[in-house]
């Protein structure tokens, strides 16, 4: 990646959660056989986006019983001092009358990707962006219904949702703060809307953005690297959370909660591989979760992990 952006060659790259798992393809040499993408506007196909009316869904969550038994985990850990935001993730069977290719063409999202017979991911999270010698991180935490009555007031004024969105900020404030200077907040809680087939949901975001040092595209797989695992499906502090994460979930995430994106010779896009369908044989799994504090409440927890659980066909 250093390499590639040292001589301002456009590239895509996929990587998964552990860091371990890594594909980078100059952009030219993408197979669109074997990888379908269209990351906010940069695709390898013309048609990005065919609506769709024939869409069936039917989810198999894992019983409340065995969800708690993870939630403890966690909860222990954070009543120990040992994290204060853990960002607990689960993988749920499913039925769905689409392949990933169809999956691909009908979803709308802001990032899409899809590796051949392997998943599909329609995330509407931002990783970082790099424009100009800025960089730009939009954590998001804090989702609900928005057809409730005082959505957007309930959301905005809970102080579990308040106090979770202001440890991931922090937490990117000071991970950006590795890679750049002059970090700060511009926008601080303000409200994306997420169209989903149940529905509009509306989500919390922030922008924190720093300043870059010249010639950054030399060092673009370093400055990524440096900031991986991801705050917002981790947690804080890293390494520890990293620890309880894998005691408290029941599966491996493999690119689950990894990053994709794309560097065009100049500038970067990436995003967090969240809303992710995997394909195992001939079966169907969804991966969803949420962050985990020490206010968090059983059943409030394992209802979003439920209500994450969308394909955006509309």
């Amino acid at each position: 990646m250093n390499s590639l952006g040292s001589i301002k060659l456009p590239f895509i790259f996929i990587i998964d959660y552990l860091q371990k798992n890594i594909i980078v393809e100059e952009i030219e040499c993408v197979d669109s056989s074997s990888i379908l993408y269209d990351l906010n506007g940069l695709s390898n196909l013309e048609a990005k986006h065919t609506p769709s009316t024939n869409y069936e869904i039917e989810i198999f969550p894992q019983s409340i019983e065995d969800y708690e038994k993870s939630f403890n985990i966690v909860k222990e850990n954070i009543n120990k001092g040992n994290s204060y935001l853990v960002n607990l993730t689960c993988s749920t069977p499913i039925n769905i009358n689409l392949q990933l290719n169809e999956l691909f063409f009908h979803t709308k999202a802001l990032y899409k990707l899809m590796l051949k017979d392997r998943f599909i991911i329609f995330s509407p999270e931002t990783f970082i962006r790099i424009k100009n010698g800025y960089v730009y991180s939009y954590p998001m935490k804090g989702t609900i219904d928005a057809s409730l009555p005082n959505a957007e007031s309930i959301i905005m004024n809970d102080p579990k949702e308040a106090a979770e969105h202001a440890t991931i900020v922090d937490l990117i404030r000071n991970d950006l703060s590795i890679i750049a200077s002059h970090v700060s907040v511009p926008k601080y809680r303000y409200i994306d809307r997420i169209q989903t087939n149940k529905g509009v949901l509306l989500q919390v975001s922030s922008e924190v953005r720093g300043k870059l040092q010249e010639n950054w595209q030399s060092n673009i797989g370093s400055l990524l690297f440096s900031l991986l695992p991801a705050g917002s499906i981790s947690g804080a502090p890293k390494k520890k959370t990293q620890e309880i994460i894998a005691e408290a979930e029941t599966y491996n995430r493999g690119f689950y909660t990894g990053i994709m994106g794309y560097f065009d010779g100049e500038n970067l896009d990436s995003s967090v591989m969240i809303r992710f369908i995997e394909k195992d044989g001939d079966k169907f799994f969804f991966k969803s979760g949420g962050g985990i504090t020490s206010r968090s409440e059983l059943n409030s927890e394992y209802n979003e992990m439920i209500q994450k659980i969308y394909v955006p066909i509309y």
